[in-house]
């Protein structure tokens, strides 16, 4: 049965949510594979795989690797392409939650702006995620991430043909997150979700090779959520907008302590591989937290570190 605590519900900008628990992209597919496991509509929101301009096949295999504390992936955005998503994928889906939101990828400008005017043309998509911070593909993805002026020029032309919330999806690989953050709330971004993955690689000691086809692929899962609560205390200070909290989370607790360093609302990634009802036990937690802290709402966790 779905939890219906009403002191759960929350808001990022726009977006109003049953409560603060998304999925990661690239982590829950388009979500109806993971029906037989919870009943989607009890999410906050679901944030479907990455989607770009044309079909993309991703990088080729081996493209995950286990880590002691998480994986490692190079996927590299495997997708069938915005049209196919408009045509094939959408009206499935349309429906199984309020907030389904797209994340959106390319590798131009261009591409971008021309995946967010599809997907704004889609009636129940209230919201996308552009993503600037993609570690696994060799054109775009992070290239614009990484560079304030970039981040703001790509931002800013997106905002121009895509009129709904936008959000913003940041990478750790930078050396001064808060000053990308700025740029794009400048550039018109309504609210921003980090951190992607953390840029990392695998060694088989015995093959003496990379594990990976692409020797480097972006790590997530437990290890990166100490870099992840830096990151979001650090922008959720520094920016007007509301920042989603994404890096090892798998616990009512996890979606706690973000909330604490001023995440509006988290995504859950790696844990949904782990245990596919990760997120419904994870929403069940968040009410017996707040009965154990007396707190009326989740609302009030925000920022109060």
């Amino acid at each position: 049965m779905a939890n219906t605590d009403t002191r759960l519900r929350c808001s990022v900008g726009s977006l109003k949510l049953k409560n603060p628990v998304l999925t990661a992209s690239g982590t829950f597919g388009y979500g109806t594979e993971y029906a037989d496991f919870m009943d989607l509509n009890s999410l906050g929101g679901i944030i479907v795989k990455g989607t770009t301009l044309q079909r993309r096949e991703g990088n080729p295999y081996p493209r995950l690797a286990e880590t002691p504390m998480g994986m490692i992936n190079a996927v590299g955005l495997q997708n069938k392409g915005v049209d196919y998503f408009c045509e094939h994928i959408y009206n499935g889906i349309k429906d199984t939650n309020e907030n389904i939101i797209v994340n959106v990828s390319g590798s131009s400008i261009e591409e971008y702006c021309s995946v967010a005017e599809k997907i704004n043309n889609l009636e129940k998509i209230p919201a996308i995620e552009l993503n600037i911070s993609c570690p696994n593909v060799k054109k775009g993805g992070m290239g614009f991430g990484v560079d304030s002026e970039m981040a703001f020029e790509v931002v800013s032309h997106v905002r121009q043909v895509y009129k709904k919330h936008l959000i913003v999806k940041l990478t750790p690989n930078v050396t001064d997150i808060v000053a990308i953050a700025k740029s794009v709330e400048k550039a018109g971004a309504d609210s921003v979700s980090l951190i992607n993955t953390v840029l990392a690689m695998a060694v088989d000691a015995e093959k003496q090779q990379a594990v990976l086809s692409t020797v480097t692929g972006g790590l997530s899962g437990p290890a990166i959520k100490p870099i992840a609560l830096r990151c979001v205390w650090q922008v959720s200070h520094n920016v007007g907008i509301p920042v989603i909290g994404i890096g090892g989370i798998s616990t009512a607790e996890d979606v706690a302590e973000f909330m604490l360093a001023g995440a509006s609302a988290v995504e859950v990634g790696t844990a949904n591989f782990i245990n596919p009802k990760v997120c419904s036990e994870i929403i069940a937690g968040l009410s017996a937290y707040l009965d154990r802290h007396h707190t009326d709402s989740i609302t009030e966790l925000i920022g109060k570190i």
